[in-house]
């Protein structure tokens, strides 16, 4: 399916933009991206809120084969094939992945605030320890090593 029959499919549901992703497309609606669609089906984001919606209806998630044939299963699960005709069902579909993705949107977000935190924490540290250290004596400096003068009887041997 092209970008515009992928947005004429979704638009019971929402405006959505349709973005070059992979060996496909990502379809994205307020800014999340909520669905796939790869080796001509697609995929719903799902996460431990709705993985179960899914399974039950008969879904499968998306598979790969990753990096030295280690399988990879991914967060989205197919599209029922009676949502493709029942634009209510589809609707229904499209929340559940839609808050699916909001929900891992909102995690990250949180994670990358604490990690800024953390860094900006840091960040004030590092002034604090430089300038208590600008009063006391200098630090000193290692040379490289040598070897010590030898002592003992003078003369070549």
């Amino acid at each position: 399916m092209d970008a515009e029959g992928l947005k004429e499919l979704f638009e019971p549901f929402a405006a959505v933009s349709v973005k070059r992703m992979f060996s496909g497309y990502g379809v994205y609606a307020d800014g999340l991206c909520f669905a796939l669609n790869l080796r001509g089906d697609i995929f719903l984001k799902a996460d431990a809120l709705t993985e179960a919606r899914f399974k039950a209806a008969g879904s499968e998630p998306f598979v790969y084969d990753g990096h030295r044939g280690r399988v990879t299963v991914m967060s989205y699960w197919r599209l029922t094939p009676t949502a493709y005709d029942d634009p209510d069902e589809l609707k229904q579909w499209c929340a559940l992945a839609f808050e699916a993705a909001r929900r891992a949107f909102d995690l990250k977000a949180a994670r990358k605030a604490k990690a800024a935190k953390s860094v900006k924490r840091s960040k004030r540290e590092k002034p604090a320890k430089a300038a208590s250290r600008s009063k006391a004596a200098p630090a000193k400096r290692k040379t490289a090593s040598r070897k010590p003068a030898r002592r003992g009887r003078g003369g070549a041997r």
